[in-house]
């Protein structure tokens, strides 16, 4: 029986996919006015599960309520939004051509006559907007608003329907600390002025113990832990998820620089859309140093690497390489002379997902005499014996090396990259969102990775959405802006707060380098 205060139950519910239960007996009761955190490793059943509560998906066995209502065997999402559930997921469902007004009343357009009413839209919108302290313009086009106004946008759309629970997937994976700020804000305020629940999915622990009231922990498929976020730690949370301690912190030390391994100068690019990505990037990376790229996603960083790499042609400037200009190089070539590439893409670029554990590990060097017969015939004894020696190394989680990629979790897939392009012992390394996506214990291993080749002297230029990474293992950070450096600071002379307004082009455009 629910109680007065509870709006959602889980009642002993499982669900089944072909092979995997992922969600295993979770008797869960989240309740009327607070934020209910959801953590997890990767795979531990915390999507799934809001799924069920959202009806994406059907539930196997047991039942879930909806402040007193069962839901039944027809359950869909919009059954759920009629008893008041509304979900906002990571990848923003907004046409970028339409207007504010025209995204959030999308299917429920108000007419007049047989046309588009485009002055009630507005007051619709308007009333919204003022009800939730959510202020937004009804006129501006999606695709010329901030990643955290569209943010904005897709919460007052959900709010429309009159949610009582508002489910936010990963909702602070691509938003700057102002913009985090402003959404906890509005989470702060609809749950205080307007009682309703709002339940986080997140792998963000700092921001779990920032704005959530309780946090449930999952592994495996099952609800380990119900927490009360006052009385819990980001430590006690992340060793009940991962089942052994996990320590986040600083890894950075007092290194030596060397000399400069990676320069740019003036680089330019254009986008795939033939739009200027990169408008003149100057950039020096020593040996033994981390240069973290600090940006809303979409402000070149993509372009960056793809650009160093040989992968997207210049349209202007130099990469040099130890001195020597490799800009017109290909990647082939460019890898050939020190640069070792984890892209942020790591099954389109990273990875054949087709292939064994084994034959990824050896990309790159299948034609060296070591592990094969000129160039033509693999040494399959080597080959096996040098993959097993990384798959250890790296702590590659397989059944085999002879494992096919596509059977791998995404963290073990960024250790097979990643333990790939390490074993070139390169100079250089772009590493481009290395804990994508990855649970928090290969996160910690993959870190210290890192910082192992920082400190063995490698130039590393690190691109990262993930502020908290950036701020771990930089020893200086650069910010970038639609295609230009607007700042570069030494890790510990910045805050987050300050790196966020050169972020968005508000801090002063082309600030000098310490050490340039």
């Amino acid at each position: 029986m629910s109680t007065p205060n509870e709006i959602v139950r889980f009642s002993h519910v499982s669900k089944q996919f072909p092979g995997t239960l992922a969600n295993d007996d979770i008797s869960l009761s989240i309740m009327k006015g607070e934020v209910f955190a959801l953590v997890g490793e990767n795979g531990a059943g915390k999507s799934t599960l809001m799924n069920l509560l959202y009806g994406l998906q059907d539930v196997t066995l047991g039942e879930i309520t909806i402040d007193g209502t069962k839901i039944t065997a027809q359950h869909n999402p919009e059954k759920a939004m009629e008893l008041g559930v509304s979900m906002v997921h990571q990848h923003f469902k907004l046409v970028p051509s339409f207007t504010v007004a025209q995204n959030i009343l999308l299917g429920h357009e108000p007419k007049k006559g047989l046309a588009y009413d485009f002055a009630a839209a507005r007051e619709t919108v308007r009333k919204l907007s003022e009800t939730y302290g959510l202020e937004v313009n009804p006129d501006d086009e999606v695709q010329k608003l901030s990643i955290g106004l569209q943010q904005r946008v897709e919460i007052l759309k959900a709010l429309r329907i009159g949610a009582k629970v508002l489910i936010l997937d990963e909702p602070t994976a691509v938003l700057t600390p102002q913009e985090t700020d402003e959404l906890f804000d509005v989470i702060r305020r609809i749950v205080r002025e307007n009682g309703m629940t709002v339940i986080l999915i997140t792998h963000r622990l700092p921001e779990v113990m920032q704005i959530s009231d309780r946090v449930g922990v999952m592994k495996r498929g099952k609800l380990v832990s119900v927490l009360e976020t006052a009385a819990t730690s980001q430590r006690e949370i992340a060793s009940l998820m991962v089942g052994r301690d996990v320590i986040f912190d600083e890894l950075r030390t007092e290194h030596p620089l060397g000399e400069e391994r990676l320069v740019l100068k003036g680089l330019q690019a254009d986008s795939d859309r033939n739009l200027p990505a990169l408008r003149g990037i100057d950039l020096k990376v020593h040996a033994g140093e981390i240069v973290g790229v600090c940006g809303v996603e979409g402000n070149g960083q993509t372009e960056l690497a793809e650009c160093i790499m040989g992968i997207r042609p210049q349209t202007g400037g130099q990469v040099l390489l130890n001195g020597v200009d490799i800009s017109r190089l290909g990647p082939r070539e460019i890898r050939e002379k020190g640069v070792s590439f984890i892209p942020e893409d790591r099954m389109t670029t990273g990875a054949d997902a087709k292939s064994s554990v084994e034959e990824n590990l050896l990309l790159g060097k299948q034609k060296k005499k070591e592990f094969s017969l000129f160039g033509i015939h693999l040494k399959r004894k080597a080959v096996r014996d040098y993959a097993n020696t990384l798959q250890e190394k790296f702590d590659i989680r397989t059944s085999g090396v002879e494992e096919k990629m596509s059977s791998l979790s995404g963290g073990n897939i960024q250790k097979v990259v990643i333990a790939r392009e390490f074993s070139f012992e390169t100079p250089v390394l772009i590493i481009s969102q290395p804990t994508r996506g990855v649970d928090i214990g290969a996160i910690e291993f993959i870190h210290e990775r890192i910082m192992q080749k920082r400190n063995e002297g490698a130039a590393i230029l690190l691109i990262s959405a993930d502020l908290d990474e950036l701020f771990r293992l930089s020893d200086r950070l650069v910010t970038i802006y639609e295609g230009k450096l607007t700042g570069s600071f030494q890790t510990e002379d910045i805050t987050r707060e300050e790196i966020g307004y050169y972020m968005t082009g508000a801090g002063h455009e082309g600030k000098e380098e310490k050490h340039a």
